[in-house]
């Protein structure tokens, strides 16, 4: 499976990857929008540079090992590849941004101003690259290698190399080794990161895991409140029935074998003098 590792130390700011990134998925200007998290990320750039301190910080999809985001897609609009890239199906989608609500690290953004609105985020250049063999076009545009490309497996033995080699240099963790299961974009960093988790609870299970019993749970609810309704609609419609004074059975109550009796009654009356 492959993936990025990006070392933040390395990174200069410079934004090329951010350029190159633009030009692969030929995005569009990136406008400003009140409703835009001031991250840099927005439906018009899948990655961007947080900068904290003296600490530049390139930010994009995570790439979850077990994505909450396809977890939480009813239809299927996102799924992870064998290669290593959740990507995403605009012609599937319904538009109900669940999986903006599901992702650990707030990445997916919409179309807010599009009439034609679709949920957008870095793909890790899947089609155009990654499945032909290529690198990212982010990480080929690096000049100083703060972000790689390989595989996962040797990324997370690289990352730990250089926390031996430099202990002092880095914070003491790889971040999306366990990240919510693992991610196929890993981080060195000399200053904690947690903010990449846009304030949201981080474990080290895959966040499907934890809803798994919850999902589960949704057909036979759905079925069983579909047998209710049904029922309730069978009650309501016998009760109106019953009251416009009907019978249930087809059936009336004005009295269609009460008639001859007391027509019987009338005729057997005999006549006074």
């Amino acid at each position: 499976m492959r993936a990025i590792l990006t070392d933040v130390t390395k990174c200069i700011g410079c934004e090329k990857c951010v350029a190159a990134c633009v030009t692969e998925n030929k995005l569009p200007p990136a406008l400003p929008a009140r409703w835009t998290r001031d991250d840099g990320l927005s439906a018009e750039r899948f990655t961007a540079i947080e900068r904290k301190g003296t600490s530049n910080v390139r930010k994009q999809c995570r790439h979850c090992l077990e994505p909450a985001c396809a977890s939480a897609c009813p239809v299927g609009a996102l799924h992870k590849t064998p290669e290593g890239p959740v990507v995403y199906d605009s012609s599937k989608c319904l538009g109900c941004r669940y999986c903006m609500m599901a992702c650990p690290f707030g990445i997916p953004r919409y179309q807010w101003g599009s009439t034609v609105p679709y949920v957008r985020k870095c793909t890790m250049c899947h089609e155009n690259r990654v499945k032909l063999g290529r690198q990212p076009a982010c990480t080929e545009a690096c000049p100083t290698q703060a972000t790689i490309f390989g595989e996962r497996t040797e990324l997370l033995a690289e990352a730990h190399r250089r926390l031996g080699v430099d202990p002092a240099r880095y914070q003491p963790a790889v971040w999306g080794e366990t990240d919510v299961g693992g991610t196929s974009v890993l981080y060195l960093s000399p200053i904690p990161l947690d903010f990449l988790g846009v304030g949201r609870v981080q474990h080290e299970r895959a966040l499907p895991e934890l809803t798994v019993t919850a999902m589960e749970a949704v057909p036979p609810v759905f079925v069983g409140v579909g047998a209710v309704l049904a029922g309730v609609r069978w009650i309501i419609g016998r009760r109106m029935k019953l009251a416009d004074g009907s019978s249930p059975h087809g059936g009336s109550h004005d009295g269609s074998h009460g008639g001859s009796g007391t027509g019987s009654r009338g005729g057997s009356k005999e006549k006074k003098p």
